[in-house]
């Protein structure tokens, strides 16, 4: 197992409601087979606790944590908790996101209250929940840290906030590579692109009054291999690879996995 023994949280462990599963829930699932204790956080804790019930009937160790990542004192809670549960904490995952769930819009429809929202849960969770980990980490001399941007980071996005927030978390991640490296501690983040989760299609569905499959087809079209959208297995497996000892002499990587989208930045 390629993670035998280590604790890892998954902030962003529940998912939304509709068809498939989330990145966050892929990945706490993944990490929980590959042998790792999972915290899995939500704000939601009745989704956090499903999570936790199918690692659970693996025989996988796992324990769910209700933290709203907007509250630096929440975090703190949340860090403390994992390691007062298990003595230690290898790998922090940070998965939440929101765009047009967090009022996001573009620009000329855009308004401050979607701003401070989605800045709060995109991109100040990601710091201090690092911030909280961090020491830990270093007392450890060890330690990865995954953060989960997107490719409308770096390709075209019509709304605001995500744009902005998430090319910040790449930015972000950098430095925790450079700033944490003599320590032992690998950051590293990752770009998914056109997924078919309950977030990105059944959101959509709702609010454009599309039926999912119409959004399903639209978002496939655009996807150069196979004209398929990825699913969280597959940022569940990227985040493994990362959190591995595979990944051992790497940091400070921004890694898209998105069907090819990168090489076509229009």
């Amino acid at each position: 197992m390629r993670l035998k023994d280590r604790v890892a949280i998954v902030v962003g462990a529940g998912q939304s409601p509709g068809e498939g599963i989330g990145n966050g829930r892929a990945t706490a699932l993944t990490f929980a087979r590959e042998g790792a204790r999972v915290l899995c956080v939500d704000h939601h804790l009745d989704s956090a606790q499903e999570t936790v019930d199918m690692i659970g009937g693996k025989g996988r160790a796992a324990a769910a944590f209700k933290a709203d990542v907007t509250q630096n004192a929440e975090l703190k809670a949340m860090v403390d908790d994992a390691k007062a549960r298990w003595g230690r904490i290898d790998i922090l995952h940070n998965n939440v996101g929101v765009s047009l769930s967090g009022g996001d819009a573009e620009l000329l429809d855009f308004t401050e209250e979607a701003l401070e929202r989605c800045v709060a849960i995109n991109l100040k969770s990601c710091i201090f929940a690092a911030k909280h980990v961090i020491p830990i980490m270093r007392q450890q001399q060890s330690g990865a840290i995954i953060n989960i941007s997107s490719m409308a980071a770096i390709t075209t996005y019509p709304y605001v906030a995500y744009k902005a927030t998430k090319a910040a978390m790449i930015a972000f991640t950098e430095q925790l590579a450079y700033q944490n490296a003599e320590y032992g501690i690998r950051a590293n983040v990752i770009l998914p692109g056109l997924m078919n989760t309950p977030m990105a299609v059944d959101t959509r569905a709702r609010e454009f009054r599309k039926s999912r499959a119409e959004v399903e087809a639209e978002r496939d079209a655009k996807v150069p291999l196979r004209r398929k959208m990825g699913t969280g297995w597959d940022v569940a497996n990227a985040a493994l690879f990362l959190a591995s000892d595979e990944a051992n002499f790497i940091t400070g990587v921004t890694l898209p996995v998105d069907g090819g989208a990168s090489v076509r930045r229009g």
